[in-house]
């Protein structure tokens, strides 16, 4: 099952180590720095395309952020 506390926790933790803010983040999923903040907070999920681009900037697997795994596994 879905657990938002683990994706949070997974967000903030990947934005904190690349140094990013909600802000430079939403201009990169092209949201608005309340829905990073939201999804940061466990308040809110993603869509498939952010998900996508999430794994993307960070360069980790969508079973890590989503805790299906707690292997950090490189998309490289």
């Amino acid at each position: 099952m879905f657990s938002r506390e683990i994706f949070s926790g997974r967000l903030k933790e990947l934005i904190q180590q690349n140094k990013m803010t909600y802000s430079e983040l939403a201009e990169i999923l092209g949201v608005s720095t309340a829905q990073i903040s939201d999804m940061a907070n466990g308040k809110a999920g993603t869509s498939m395309e952010r998900l996508y681009k999430l794994c993307e900037k960070f360069n980790v697997s969508a079973d890590y952020l989503l805790g299906l795994t707690d292997e950090v596994r490189s998309l490289r």
